[in-house]
């Protein structure tokens, strides 16, 4: 009997805190994740007829630490691993439908991103363990073939073997990493760096959903509220941003009717209140200028001044790229495009075919058409994201004599 989608869910959402439980108490991180695997499949094929347990949590983890005990068993040459994972046993026999401490998601977390993986590592693992996506989701996701995804996991793993489970103690100064690893999560499924989709809804509702786990468990974080924020207001224009046949729709066009305003709501109280917490953190001043946006009847009621504004304690605080084109994009809105050009001048050029897209734009607002056509088709050519190939060529069409 196939599992239920209300199964399936309940198994996502546990996975991650059984994991937890038996990396806390045993250590072993691919051993433990196998015994997991088990002890989701068994859920997933007794539940559906024999009823959900009073305790779901609590049974995965009885069965999942059977599993490991069973399989160190097996292998004789590891007493000592054998006798670790008795006492494991031991120690949940003592509470067998016990709930796993509520820290666990947020420690997996910090293992996943532990400072001596690289990003896509540490997106990787954390995709894996506690998004509970297959490796071939994963690799899906990220257009690359299977066994190329299931390698650089299991680096990520044999990295992270040994190293011990729990909140480190400078998870203040490790926080960082894990909030990034989910914003790169959300950025990669809100709008895709290469493929036929504008953006892989899966990847970035995951990455809302485990952000609410962090938020969940760091309630008075100001940051992590405001990257749940910024995440809630950005994936709110979600539904408008593309037209019926895939296309590209900029926001200055977009149907403001199609944004899910209890999103916008939930986003707006969350960064507001992480804003009365004390001096902005960098995704909380993301999330207030996603507010700003999102607020605004009309593109043309936009606040462009107090957007202006928030970028610049914005591009103070983080001096990136990234953060300077945007600024300059509101410079140009708010002083006109010749300004913003201006801007554009200063920076490098390691911003791939965003630059060349923003110059086009403001180019064609100063009436610099043939230029403008020809930073369009610089763009849609450095772009592997083919909706956004198709809406720069489209632009740059438009301004052929």
């Amino acid at each position: 009997m196939r599992p239920t989608a209300e199964t399936e869910d309940l198994l996502r959402l546990h996975a991650p805190q059984v994991l937890g439980a038996l990396v806390r108490r045993y250590g072993h991180f691919s051993a433990a994740e196998d015994a997991v695997q088990e002890a989701l499949l068994a859920a997933a094929g007794q539940w559906p007829s024999a009823g959900v347990p009073d305790n779901p949590r609590g049974w995965l983890i009885k069965v999942a630490s059977r599993r490991l005990t069973d399989a160190l068993r097996s292998e004789e040459a590891r007493r000592a691993r054998e006798e670790r994972a008795v006492a494991l046993t031991a120690a949940l026999a003592t509470g067998p439908d016990r709930a796993p401490r509520e820290d666990d998601t947020l420690s997996l977390l910090f293992l996943c991103c532990h400072p001596d993986l690289t990003p896509p590592a540490q997106i990787a693992l954390t995709l894996r363990a506690v998004g509970g996506l297959t490796t071939a989701e994963i690799a899906r996701a990220y257009l690359v073939p299977e066994a190329t995804m299931a390698q650089r996991i299991s680096r990520a793993k044999q990295k992270v073997r040994g190293v011990r489970f729990g909140r480190p103690e400078n998870w203040a100064q490790r926080l960082p990493a894990v909030l990034h690893t989910l914003y790169l999560i959300f950025n990669e499924g809100y709008t895709a760096t290469s493929g036929a989709g504008l953006q892989r809804r899966d990847l970035a509702g995951e990455a809302i959903r485990l952000t609410r786990t962090v938020h969940r468990l760091l309630p008075d974080d100001g940051e992590v509220a405001g990257l749940l924020a910024l995440m809630l207001l950005t994936d709110a224009r979600r539904d408008a941003r593309s037209g019926p046949h895939g296309e590209l729709i900029p926001l200055d066009e977009q149907d403001r009717d199609r944004w899910d305003k209890a999103a916008i709501e939930e986003g707006v109280a969350l960064v507001t209140r992480a804003l009365s917490r004390g001096p902005a953190g960098p995704y909380a001043l993301r999330a207030a200028i996603a507010a700003v946006h999102d607020e605004a009847p009309s593109a043309r009621a936009t606040d462009w001044r107090e957007i202006l504004g928030l970028y610049e304690v914005l591009v103070r605080r983080v001096p990136g790229p990234v953060e300077r084109l945007n600024r300059a994009v509101a410079l140009a809105m708010v002083d006109g495009p010749e300004a913003g050009l201006a801007e554009l001048a200063l920076l490098e050029p390691g911003l791939g075919h965003r630059l060349d897209a923003v110059r086009g734009h403001l180019l064609e607002r100063a009436g610099a058409y043939d230029r403008a056509r020809t930073a369009y088709e610089s763009a849609a050519a450095a772009t592997l994201s083919l909706p956004e190939q198709r809406y720069l060529r489209e632009r740059a069409a438009r301004l052929r004599p």
